[in-house]
């Protein structure tokens, strides 16, 4: 990596022998330890799931709760800022560019360089994979919903972005802290409910350092080491039984980026982020234009089955749920995670982040996986999916392999990269977590930083179900106290956005 800094070079090597020496003990002990620990963690993880994702039936759908409360709090956000992510999308790009910068501001990262980080920790595997099961589910329909929860989630992701920057924490050398742990704190406080601040702060602060471990980062290296088994041979791999070596190569590859904090985080996402975003893209559009004579029949399906499902359980509610899922599952507004990352830009203008964190639902769910879905009807898609063996991102490669034989192969290396790219930026969530709950010294940062390197290599040598159905569960139960959160400090943030928008009007905010 170009962007090893002088502090990386210092700690590489001592902090890198210490993970080959474990990654060989672990390699050696694994056998029969990922059973011992599912079996372990298997009933605190199954009463987790079952609260956080408890379903209840609507017109004979089922809807777990936790999506239908991010889907109302982003139609509520989405009508109480008057629909700014449609009417804000300009501005948007505007800042992305850089036209405001004064190059003056407080902050570690660029407008671009917070946006490119936080989407690499949505934009992953999902956008491949689990577009494919929903459209194999609930069929086109399905992709009209989805579209709609990623436009209402980009007003979700505006307020836990401004509020971010805020409450952020500025410290002396200039580095930054932020994120919903400080502006539950530090906001409920001023808000009155002081009682309860500090408490629901250090509640987010710890799920998210656990949630990290699992869907942030084992989950991530598990599946960026099938693909590669996948690519170089299969079953027959020489790398099909050697979990340890991939998983150790990537654990030094991750643990190289993330020495280096936040910049250099950033550095990397910068470049890694629109190379991923672009290729794929690129990509699903030749597959697209090669059956253009089967994209209005795609848009007729996804239109009209939006609203009259073909043989869904649960009719058009069924058919929204789904769509609804995949959405906040994909985008994560809600969660509060992107708001770790966008309390480090350089700006002493809250409501900018605000404006550029509008765009990444939109870039993650309304193009990606949208051009995810549009590849499949044009290609492999028919009525009867539901139930067949090629599910999730085989039905995505063969959609792709359908018209470019040899096209699996950088499908593979893209959701390599994608993978990769959501463990650094989750590293950098969990971290904050970390250093909220013990403190910002070095030793403690680089604590955390050992101890998510390991995980990023367990993740390729067991299978640790119980522990990523846990994780995942606790970092969608953080929506709970976030919004009510959102909620409370939307008053604030409205005004903050009536005060911006009067001096953009006026002149006074002008491009530099």
């Amino acid at each position: 990596m170009t962007v090893i800094s002088t502090f990386q070079k210092k700690y590489f090597r001592p902090f890198f022998l210490l993970l080959l020496l474990l990654f060989n003990q672990i390699a050696l002990q694994a056998q029969g330890i990922d059973e011992t620990i599912n079996t372990a963690l298997r009933p605190l993880s199954d009463a987790l799931n079952s609260f956080i994702f408890f379903s209840v039936t609507i017109f004979g759908a089922e809807m777990p709760l936790i999506v239908l409360w991010l889907v109302s709090a982003a139609v509520f956000f989405t009508f109480y800022f008057n629909f700014l992510n449609i009417t804000g999308f300009k501005h948007a790009i505007s800042l992305v560019k850089g036209d405001y910068d004064s190059g003056k501001d407080e902050g570690e990262v660029s407008h671009f360089q917070a946006l490119a980080t936080a989407l690499s920790g949505t934009v992953g595997i999902g956008n491949i994979a689990n577009v494919a099961v929903l459209i194999t589910i609930g069929g086109p329909g399905a992709i009209f919903w989805m579209i709609v929860a990623g436009l209402i989630g980009m007003s979700t992701k505006f307020v836990e972005c401004v509020l971010g920057v805020m409450y952020r924490k500025v410290k002396p050398d200039g580095s930054i802290s932020g994120g919903p742990m400080y502006y539950l704190e530090k906001g409920l406080t001023e808000r009155g409910f002081g009682s309860i601040a500090k408490p629901l702060g250090i509640f987010y602060a710890i799920s998210m350092v656990i949630g990290c471990m699992g869907i942030g980062n084992m989950f991530q290296s598990n599946q960026a080491y099938e693909q590669f088994v996948f690519v170089t041979g299969g079953e027959t791999s020489y790398f099909a039984d050697k979990g340890w070596l991939f998983g150790g190569v990537i654990a030094l590859l991750v643990g190289g980026v993330i020495l280096g904090g936040l910049k250099s985080i950033a550095k990397v996402t910068e470049k890694l982020v629109p190379f991923m975003a672009v290729t794929y893209v690129a990509f699903a559009l030749v597959i697209i234009f090669m059956n253009i004579e089967k994209v209005p029949w795609a848009f007729h399906a996804i239109f009209t089955e939006a609203f009259s499902p073909q043989g869904m359980t649960g009719g058009i509610i069924g058919v929204m749920v789904l769509g609804f899922k995949r959405a906040v599952f994909s985008n994560e507004a809600g969660i509060g995670s992107a708001s770790i990352v966008h309390s480090a830009v350089k700006t002493n203008e809250p409501i900018t982040e605000g404006y550029v964190a509008l765009l990444e639902p939109f870039i993650d769910t309304v193009v990606i996986c949208t051009m995810t879905g549009l590849v499949i009807l044009t290609t492999v898609y028919e009525p009867n999916l539901a139930g067949t063996e090629v599910q999730g991102i085989a039905l995505t490669a063969r959609a792709f392999e359908a018209n470019i034989s040899w096209s699996v192969i950088p499908l593979a290396f893209i959701a390599i990269l994608f993978a990769f790219s959501t463990m650094i930026s989750w590293s950098y969530y969990g971290l904050k977590g970390w250093t909220y709950l013990f403190g910002e010294s070095t030793i403690s940062e680089n604590i955390f930083k050992f101890i998510f390197c390991c995980f990023v290599a367990l993740g390729c040598m067991m299978q640790l179900t119980a522990v990523l159905d846990f994780s995942d569960a606790l970092v969608f139960l953080v929506a709970l106290p976030n919004i009510i959160g959102l909620y409370i400090l939307a008053p604030i943030v409205k005004k903050e956005l009536l005060n911006y928008q009067a001096r953009l009007k006026s002149g006074e905010i002008r491009k530099v």
